[in-house]
C-alpha cells in the first residue's frame, strides 16, 4: 500500500512540474495560466486525497484544453499532465 501511495504522490508531483512550465511560460494567455493555476492548488490540497485531487484537476484541466485561446503546445503540454493523473489510483 506505501508503495502504491509513493507512486501516485510521484505522479501527482510529475503533473504539478509539467503545469507549472506552462503557467510560468509568458506565451501562455493570462485567463489560461489562472485556471492552471487553479489547478495546481486543487493538486497541493492535502485535505483530499491523492485520487479525489487528481480527479478533481482531471475535470478542470479537460474545460482549459478545449479553450479556442490556448495554444496548441501548452495543450499538448496540458494532455501530458492529465495523462500522469490518469494512471493515480487509490
Amino acid at each position: 500500500m506505501a508503495g502504491k501511495n509513493d507512486e501516485n504522490l510521484e505522479l501527482l508531483n510529475k503533473a504539478i512540474a509539467i503545469l507549472s512550465s506552462i503557467s510560468d511560460n509568458p506565451s501562455t494567455p493570462r485567463n489560461i495560466r489562472k485556471l492552471i493555476k487553479d489547478s495546481i492548488d486543487t493538486l497541493n490540497d492535502e485535505s483530499l486525497s491523492v485520487g479525489v485531487r487528481a480527479a478533481n484537476s482531471i475535470s478542470m484541466l479537460e474545460d482549459v484544453s478545449q479553450d479556442p485561446n490556448i495554444p496548441s503546445f501548452s495543450r499538448v503540454t496540458i494532455w501530458s499532465a492529465v495523462s500522469s493523473l490518469e494512471s493515480i489510483r487509490d
